[in-house]
């Protein structure tokens, strides 16, 4: 079972916002719903998302500047608009603000389906390591063309080796990842991944493992 891509939504239609988190969870999408801006600002901080699905007329911090906060504090997640608002100068703020695509009220389903998968394929592309190709968006790894079942943990561990290929991974990184987090239970997953794909990884003791370069 591959990993749900994160999504957060803002929209204070609570009818519009019910059906979009269930169109999106059609989708295979994780969808976490909040009301204002306020509501989106808590969430982001407190877990990490794949997208931002922000409507912009909303309560207490519109979405705009709700997202220009997020870039302020340097969150590069790839951010998308729903607005009623048309005009150019509204466009312009928007992606000033930092959003990356948006669409105006009211909208077709599928266009905006294929909008957010259009942005999330950009932000999250596959990672290819020798005959290794991991497609970040759908959690899905494979070798030699064949896909290869791993665990949910497995994947986060393996996903932080690749992005860092080259560079050691500090073992508190792999540990959020982990149920049960154990210096003794990431020996184990190391070991896994190492025997499965006939890696080279390499362990500095009580800091952390790295990913050789090919």
């Amino acid at each position: 079972m591959s990993q749900a891509p994160k999504i957060l939504l803002l929209e204070d239609d609570e009818m519009l916002a019910q059906t979009l988190r269930q169109l999106l969870t059609q989708e295979g999408f994780a969808v976490t719903v909040v009301y204002d801006g306020e509501e989106a600002l808590e969430a982001a901080y407190e877990r990490v998302y794949d997208m931002y699905v922000f409507d912009v007329n909303v309560p207490v911090l519109d979405g705009a500047d709700a997202l220009g906060l997020l870039r302020d504090a340097n969150d590069s997640t790839p951010a998308f608009f729903l607005t009623a608002l048309g005009d150019i100068a509204s466009v312009s703020r928007g992606f000033k603000s930092g959003c990356d695509d948006y669409i105006k009220k009211p909208f077709d389903m599928d266009e905006l389906l294929i909008r957010i998968k259009a942005i999330l394929r950009r932000k999250n592309p596959v990672i290819a390591y020798g005959d290794i190709t991991f497609d970040l968006l759908t959690n899905r790894v494979s070798q030699g063309g064949v896909e290869v079942d791993l665990g949910l943990v497995e994947k986060a561990v393996f996903a932080l080796l690749l992005r860092n290929v080259g560079l050691m991974v500090e073992k508190d990184a792999f540990f959020e990842h982990m149920n049960k987090p154990s210096d003794a239970g990431l020996r184990v997953l190391i070991s896994k991944l190492k025997k499965i794909f006939a890696l080279e990884i390499t362990n500095s003791k009580g800091i952390g493992y790295r990913l050789e370069k090919l």
